[in-house]
């Protein structure tokens, strides 16, 4: 039984038995029974002031009443603009979550990110074991040109990729072998970029190396799907 519903009950009881004292009340004032009348109101005295406070708390039940309705009615229109708007939330992660094509996008990312770093670092540890010279093939760049890495001999047409290059690369004879770091252990292979908006070969990599006249070295992957530019100084 709910709180409001027996309250109901309740107020219903007692007013029941407010009715028949004040009947009884006009009876014994009338005389009608031998009992005397004030023996009677010293009786009832303390009960008959609670009747009279029910009484009007009585009127007071029908608001009670409306307020019960008012809550069961449903969800207020504030309530059910917080629910879509958390739907709509879930749906746009939902969504990108299961978009393939972003995803594969990531991915290819990623792997860009950790072949300009591998062979960063292998240019790197190479010019320390030289005794801080790098290879003849970086040391021969011209500072502040970009030049794309390639596996083996270099042919003409470095550039013809730049129409999906981040940082384009200078000159179509701009290559530079990097395969002496793999003969001499610092690198496993040269990398090749994942195919992405380009097509990238042992010919041209996708990744492409950057000399500043202070000797600081910048490899960058020649495209990038869902990043602005990957790239790493060292």
């Amino acid at each position: 039984m709910s709180l409001v519903g027996g309250f109901h009950q309740n107020m219903q009881l007692k007013y029941n038995i407010f009715k028949i004292i004040k009947s009884m009340t006009k009876i014994m004032k009338k005389k009608e029974v031998g009992l005397s009348s004030t023996i009677f109101f010293r009786k009832w005295k303390r009960v008959y002031s609670a009747l009279l406070f029910f009484r009007k708390w009585k009127r007071v039940y029908p608001a009670l009443l409306f307020f019960r309705k008012k809550s069961s009615a449903g969800f207020t229109l504030i309530e059910l603009l917080i629910v879509i708007a958390i739907i709509a939330i879930i749906a746009s992660v939902i969504f990108v979550a299961l978009d393939p094509l972003t995803r594969f996008r990531d991915s290819r990312d990623s792997a860009r990110w950790q072949d300009v770093s591998a062979i960063a670092t292998a240019i790197k540890v190479d010019q320390v074991d030289n005794g801080g010279e790098y290879v003849t093939q970086i040391t021969n760049t011209n500072a502040g040109e970009v030049y794309m890495i390639v596996d083996g001999a270099i042919i003409a047409g470095c550039n013809a990729q730049n129409t999906y290059c981040d940082t384009d690369v200078n000159s179509s004879g701009n290559c530079i072998n990097l395969a002496d770091l793999v003969t001499e252990g610092y690198l496993g292979d040269v990398p090749v970029s994942f195919n992405g908006n380009g097509t990238w070969t042992t010919s041209i990599t996708g990744y492409t190396l950057q000399r500043d006249t202070t000797g600081i070295i910048t490899i960058r992957a020649c495209e990038s799907e869902n990043s602005t530019e990957i790239f790493i100084v060292r």
